[in-house]
C-alpha cells in the first residue's frame, strides 16, 4: 500500500497489505471489532486478517454463483 497504514482490526498493530470495502466485509460475514473513522468506507487489513477474510468471502462467492446458476 502506498501509505503505511495499520490494520483496521482493533488490537492489531500490523501494517496493512490490502484495502477492502466495508460492504464486502459485511457480505462475507467477516466482522471483527474494527477501529473506523466516521464515514469510512474502506477497511485496511494485515496479511493475517486478509487471509481470514478471503476464506469467508470465497465461500460466499461460491454460494452466490450457485444461486445464480453460474456454478458448474
Amino acid at each position: 500500500m502506498g501509505k503505511d497504514r495499520l490494520c483496521s482490526v482493533r488490537g492489531c498493530d500490523e501494517t496493512a497489505v490490502r484495502a477492502v470495502s466495508l460492504q464486502e466485509l459485511k457480505i462475507a460475514g467477516f466482522l471483527p471489532p474494527l477501529e473506523l473513522e466516521e464515514r469510512q468506507t474502506k477497511v485496511y487489513l494485515c496479511k493475517q486478517h486478509y487471509k481470514e477474510y478471503k476464506k469467508l468471502s470465497k465461500k460466499e462467492k461460491r454460494l452466490e454463483k450457485w444461486r445464480q446458476g453460474l456454478f458448474k
